[in-house]
């Protein structure tokens, strides 16, 4: 799972990213800090408790001792990456800090071409916009007012379609003759060709163009089409390949009154909108890791430490840090990734394993992984998650719960315990 975070540039993208993943990176007050992307690790607690709290259940019921770790609350998992704790298991996704994006970088602007190659191998994007309106679509500081918010989502939305624009256009007229001569698929099959190269599926391409026909049913044939039909296909495949979903940074600095057309604009196209102050929760995590405080990411309310040693400028300091993440009901973070990743991008999580008896790997550890997978992924598809030599080498899967033979064509289940036999 990667996600990218993208914007206009001094919008608080690179604060977000070293705030979700505890990276210190450049963040300063000018446009173009970032000039090429920076990646990092976050982790997001699963939905549904790990199946180790099962595990446990079922070793105490066939008599055998489980060892149990106070510290970790009841965990027994061993996980590769990430953690568990009281059988809340953490699940990595990657992030990747764009460099800023200026109007007309599909002409080359700004970082042009460079940024937008690096959104290719994104899942979904994350435009953090400056909800305070307090800089201009270039990124510089104004003040109050210098832009309204939902110019930011606008531009934004018109460069990645200006871009998928320039692709498709390319060799256009191969378009028109492949229609000539193969029909409706000779379209889907030539913009696909076109955009495999940023990451499109012919499922993506198939959706976008039915509801491209729905949405403009007496469009003249293609063969007399110009710029303005060809850039009504190109923002239809944007939504499909690229939906964004708004983080309304800077909210705790902002009137509401601001924000609150791009808020309506977005959630009224069914779109996700999360106001967010990425510095308060990069203070916050800062603060944690130096033992000043006890803070879960996604919580509205932290503990101070007392046995730490704080000065009263650093008390006055967190003080000012609780009442802005209790008005604020938290910093919108956490909540922004968990929604896009389980509820919009429909992930879940499975098991795969080794040993089917312990659900362990082949060197004993439990429960290593917790691989986010999308709903509907196939026992087969698993296996390609994996490894590809695991997926070319499938011959079925096993239920490590029931002990029952998965096809390769069966759908998955949230927390599922699957064991692969694959030809090595």
């Amino acid at each position: 799972m990667r996600i990218g975070l993208v914007g206009k540039p001094n919008v608080g993208k690179s604060t977000t990213f070293s705030a979700l993943t505890e990276t210190v990176v450049d963040i300063a007050n000018y446009p173009f800090t970032t000039i090429d992307a920076n990646v990092g690790v976050t982790y997001l607690a699963a939905n549904s408790q790990c199946a180790c709290k099962e595990l446990v259940a079922r070793q105490t019921e066939s008599g055998r001792s489980v060892e149990l770790s106070e510290e970790r609350k009841g965990s027994i998992c061993q996980p590769r990456t990430g953690a568990c704790n009281a059988h809340v298991r953490l699940v990595p996704v990657t992030l990747v800090d764009v460099a800023g994006l200026v109007p007309g970088a599909h002409q080359g602007r700004g970082r042009g071409n460079q940024f937008l190659s690096d959104l290719a191998s994104c899942d979904a994007l994350i435009q953090v916009v400056d909800a305070s309106g307090g800089t201009d679509i270039e990124g510089n500081p104004t003040g109050p007012g210098g832009s309204k918010p939902e110019e930011e989502y606008e531009f934004l939305v018109e460069e990645l379609a200006a871009w998928i624009d320039g692709i498709i256009s390319n060799g256009w007229s191969k378009a028109v003759r492949r229609i000539q001569s193969e029909g409706e698929s000779g379209l889907t099959n030539f913009v696909y060709d076109q955009l495999t190269g940023i990451g499109a599926t012919l499922l993506d391409i198939g959706i976008a163009l039915d509801s491209f026909r729905r949405a403009n049913p007496d469009i003249p044939s293609i063969s007399v089409w110009g710029d303005e039909e060809r850039r009504i296909l190109s923002d239809v495949l944007r939504r499909q390949l690229f939906p964004l979903y708004v983080a309304a940074n800077k909210a705790d600095l902002a009137e509401k009154k601001v924000y609150s057309t791009l808020q309506k604009q977005v959630q009224s196209a069914g779109g996700l909108f999360v106001t967010c102050s990425a510095e308060t929760e990069l203070a916050l995590r800062r603060a944690s890791k130096a033992g000043a405080i006890i803070y879960t990411p996604g919580e509205s309310t932290f503990n101070v430490n007392l046995e730490s040693e704080l000065n009263d400028a650093q008390r006055r300091g967190l003080s000012e840090l609780h009442d802005r993440i209790s008005r604020m009901d938290g910093t919108g973070l956490n909540e922004l990734l968990n929604a896009v990743v389980f509820d919009r991008l429909e992930q879940i999580v499975a098991y795969p394993v080794q040993d089917e008896t312990h659900w362990a790997d082949g060197d004993g550890r439990t429960l290593p992984d917790a691989l986010l997978v999308s709903r509907g992924t196939t026992a087969k598809g698993l296996a390609y998650a994996v490894h590809s030599d695991l997926g070319d080498g499938f011959i079925k899967a096993l239920d490590a719960r029931t002990g029952r033979v998965i096809g390769a064509d069966q759908e998955l289940e949230d927390n599922d315990v699957i064991k692969i036999h694959a030809k090595t």
